[in-house]
């Protein structure tokens, strides 16, 4: 039987998830609210 306790005290995080993770934080996403206001702003 697994000790979870004990898993998650020798549990380390992937260093490569915490670069994906700066890496994403530090780029400018477009996403649909931004499409959606730029076509709105276009229209008028």
């Amino acid at each position: 039987m697994l000790d979870y306790e004990e898993e998650l005290k020798k549990f380390q995080p992937s260093l490569e998830v915490e670069d994906i993770e700066n890496a994403v934080y530090q780029e400018d996403l477009t996403d649909m609210t931004d499409i959606l206001r730029e076509m709105m702003e276009q229209t008028k």
